[in-house]
């Protein structure tokens, strides 16, 4: 095929560019690969000691999600069996839409008692977000007609990915980080917008929610927030920073993974109605053909349900609090002290995260190297996300490790 004959069939690329991503990206995640930092098969002992079967190397695990560490809490663990024995099969292998077991309804009343909220339930938070943003650019899910989606820059990729279906639907803009006069300015010029972003960054820090609320009040901002970092952690039933400043309701939405902080699986929209839950579940295109939760699923996020009910949950979050205090004391950056639990190591050039993130593999602690296009070029680094169940002494012995080698 020609030069020419390429051209004429490759398509505008105004929201994706597979060619540039590939080529800009896969030298760095085949230099972490060669380096074993990637596709590391291990034995879980705990979250603080994975070890590799055919070595032996043992490790604590920096990076992950599970930031109360119910991933292996006894109730979580309990309600995988418990569910398993009442329901008598894994999965009901069947549509959600058309057949739901009464289990995953009990999960979603328990979950809109908690959270305070009409709940929708599905496999992932990524199968939400696809299910749900092409309807809200349609003006499916709000008056006004079709929506300018307006993307925050740093808003995760599951959000940015849907960009060019959306683009078929609506106007598709892209904003800077929590750039509040962009923002302003597009709900001045068009008269239906929303704004799609993160609630807690994947790569640290929050969405500038005070004024995106007064934004909505102005104007009638749609705001589309997947806060999936910050469940479990803040709020008293564990219901999210976003949650904890606003409800569900006509112009808001709000998603999450239940596969972080909450410990179990799948993802679940946070919504007003029960009309919104029925018209997402027939018209959401993967929430409709993609299967139920594997019941397993729903007993861990029953027995987590039930934490969350607990004074135990807040002896969690009080925890993690504690270490975040611990670390943030111990090597600080720029995101010291905001509540939030991911913390980045910023050391410029991908080369070089690779290489500390190895030097650290080695002396027995995992931290994942990020570096473009997880995060913009030039500010690659490390990602740690600090837990309630971390050891102060992995803390410390991690923090000096790091000192010493950016030191070197």
């Amino acid at each position: 095929m020609t030069e020419t004959d390429v051209r004429e069939i490759t398509g505008p690329r105004n929201f994706r560019n597979s060619t540039a991503l590939v080529d800009n990206a896969d030298p760095v995640w085949q230099a972490a690969a060669d380096n074993g930092l990637i596709g590391i098969t291990v034995d879980h002992e705990s979250n603080n000691r994975l070890v590799v079967p055919e070595t032996g190397h043992a490790f604590a695990n920096m990076c992950s999600c599970s930031y109360l560490g119910l991933n292996r809490h006894p109730a979580v663990l309990d309600g995988v069996v418990d569910a398993v024995r009442e329901t008598g099969t894994i999965e009901l292998m069947t549509s959600t839409t058309r057949i739901r077991p009464t289990i995953q309804l009990r999960l979603e009343e328990e979950l809109g008692d908690l959270f305070g909220a009409r709940i929708l339930l599905s496999t992932t938070c990524s199968t939400v977000t696809a299910g749900l943003l092409p309807l809200l650019a349609s003006g499916h899910l709000a008056e006004g007609g079709p929506r300018v989606m307006i993307f925050d820059r740093y808003a995760h990729f599951s959000m940015s990915y849907v960009k060019a279906t959306c683009a078929q639907e609506s106007l598709v803009l892209t904003s800077g980080h929590n750039d509040i006069d962009f923002i302003a300015d597009a709900c001045r010029k068009y008269p239906s917008v929303a704004y799609i972003a993160d609630g807690a960054y994947s790569m640290g820090g929050s969405a500038a929610l005070e004024q995106l609320l007064e934004l909505q009040d102005r104007y009638g901002l749609y705001l589309y927030f997947d806060d999936s970092h910050s469940l479990s952690i803040m709020g008293e039933r564990g219901e999210g920073f976003v949650r904890s400043h606003t409800a569900p309701g006509p112009l808001t939405t709000i998603v999450a993974s239940l596969g972080k902080g909450f410990g179990s699986g799948g993802g679940l929209a946070m919504l007003h109605s029960s009309k919104q839950v029925e018209f997402l579940a027939r018209h959401g295109g993967p929430l409709g053909w993609s299967q139920n939760l594997s019941v397993p699923t729903i007993g861990a996020a029953l027995g987590s349900a039930a934490i969350h009910r607990s004074a135990e949950l807040g002896k969690l979050q009080g925890e993690l609090a504690a270490n975040l205090a611990r670390f943030d004391e111990l090597l600080p950056t720029p995101l010291a002290g905001n509540g939030l639990p991911v913390r980045r190591i910023d050391v410029g050039e991908a080369d070089r995260a690779v290489r500390l993130s190895t030097e650290l593999y080695q002396r027995g602690y995992y931290s994942s190297a990020v570096f473009f296009p997880i995060v913009p070029r030039g500010q690659a680094g490390l990602r740690v996300m600090i837990r309630s169940d971390m050891e102060h002494a992995d803390l410390t012995a991690f923090a000096g490790h790091v000192t010493e080698l950016l030191s070197s």
